[in-house]
């Protein structure tokens, strides 16, 4: 299993994610096995979790308590082969929606994505 790390930076503007760090096992993928998103919200904020893939249209995945880590499963159809996606956290009562940079993510997957206190 590969993890990738993605740190989403809350700034007076619209911000992208920070980068990434990619821990590759040198072991076969399980293509049955389910691709997750881990959200670690560091911020006051309740984000509303979505996931875009490469055709734009966003997914909504689920909320995202502040303060809080939360688990999601990522939809099979968006994750049946190697593919590209993005994230991105709707603030409640916020209004800045960070955008995380494009990741490749393979079935079976953890992805983690972190958003710091704003």
């Amino acid at each position: 299993m590969r993890t990738a790390y993605w740190s989403l930076t809350l700034a007076a503007t619209l911000a992208l994610g920070s980068g990434c760090n990619r821990n590759r096992a040198d072991t076969e993928v399980d293509p049955d096995r389910p691709t997750m998103l881990k959200v670690d919200n560091q911020g006051f904020y309740d984000m509303t979790i979505y996931v875009l893939p490469e055709t734009g249209q966003r997914l909504r995945l689920g909320l995202a308590n502040g303060h809080s880590e939360t688990m999601f499963t990522l939809p099979r159809h968006l994750t049946r082969s190697l593919t590209s996606l993005r994230f991105l956290a709707d603030p409640i009562g916020g209004n800045r929606t960070p955008v995380s940079e494009e990741v490749q993510v393979n079935p079976g997957d953890e992805i983690v994505l972190r958003i710091p206190p704003s």
